[in-house]
C-alpha cells in the first residue's frame, strides 16, 4: 500500500491509502520554506514521489504513527522541543526501521560525526546547492551512507564521549522523552502530565536512565547530554 499527503500547507501532514509509489520520504523541518523548497527540489528529481511535512517532533510521530511504512525521514535537529541530538536519538529508538538523514545548518564535523553514531544514514548541510542535495538523498535511497565529500570523519574522537553516545544509544524511546524533558529542567510531575503517566513511572524511568548512564543524578544525565552536545551545537541550534 502506498499513500498520499494531506492537510494544510504548513502543518503537520498525515498520510492517507493512495496509489503505488516508489519512494515516500517525510521532511521535519519548523521553517516552512525550507520545507517546500526542499519538497519542490525531490519533486523535480524523482518522479514517482509522495512527501510529507512534519514541523516538529511530535508532528513526525503523528505522521509515522499513521503509517510507519515510509523509505526516509530528512530531520532538522533545531526545532522547538528538539534539544541537540535528542530528536534523532528518539527517531532512531522508535522506528529503527526507518533510515534519517539530518539536514542541518550545522557543519561542525564533530555533530556531524556524532549525528553517524547515533544512527544517521547521511548528513547533509542546508547550505549545499540543491543539486548535491538532490543526489545526496538518492544516494540514501539507494542504501549509503552520504556525508559531505571533503569532511574527514577520522579523527581520533573522545574514549570517554564515544562510550557515552554507546549509552545513550541504549536508551528506548520513552527514556529518550524523558530525557529530553529532564534537560529542560522539568519536574517529575511536569513530565508525568506531558506523557500522560504517571509520577511513579516517570521515576522509573529516570532511574533506568541514570543506571544506563552510569551516572547518580538527573544533574549529572543532564551535563552528560550537554558534553556530548558541545557549545559550539548548542550555539548553531540555538540560531
Amino acid at each position: 500500500m502506498s499513500l498520499r499527503v494531506t492537510g494544510a500547507r504548513g502543518a503537520g501532514r498525515i498520510w492517507e491509502p493512495f496509489g503505488m509509489a516508489a519512494y515516500r520520504i517525510v521532511i521535519v523541518d519548523d521553517h516552512p520554506l525550507f520545507r517546500d523548497a526542499l519538497r519542490q527540489a525531490l519533486s523535480d528529481s524523482f518522479d514517482d514521489l509522495e512527501i510529507a511535512e512534519a514541523g516538529s517532533l511530535d508532528g513526525l510521530s503523528q505522521v509515522l504513527e499513521g503509517n510507519a511504512d515510509v523509505d526516509l525521514v530528512l530531520l532538522d535537529l533545531s526545532m522547538p522541543g528538539i534539544k541537540g541530538f535528542s530528536g534523532l536519538m528518539y527517531l532512531r529508538a522508535q522506528y529503527p526501521e526507518i533510515p534519517v538523514v539530518v539536514v542541518s545548518a550545522n557543519e561542525d564535523p564533530a555533530a556531524i560525526r556524532r549525528c553517524l553514531e547515533f544512527g544517521a544514514s547521511g548528513f547533509v548541510p542546508k547550505s549545499l546547492p540543491v543539486e548535491t542535495i538532490r543526489a545526496a538523498i538518492g544516494d540514501v535511497l539507494k542504501g549509503e551512507v552520504w556525508t559531505p565529500p571533503d569532511l574527514d570523519l577520522d579523527q581520533a574522537g573522545d574514549g570517554e564521549t564515544a562510550e557515552l553516545v554507546t549509552r545513550l544509544a541504549t536508551l528506548t524511546p520513552q527514556q529518550v522523552r524523558v530525557l529530553m524533558m529532564l534537560s529542560e529542567g522539568l519536574l517529575n510531575k511536569q513530565i508525568a502530565f506531558k506523557l500522560s503517566v504517571s509520577e511513579a513511572t516517570v521515576k522509573a524511568h529516570v532511574s533506568a536512565i541514570l543506571q544506563k548512564l552510569n551516572v547518580d543524578s538527573r544533574t549529572q544525565a543532564v551535563i552528560a547530554v550537554n558534553r556530548i552536545e558541545g557549545a559550539e551545537w548548542q550555539q548553531k541550534a540555538a540560531t
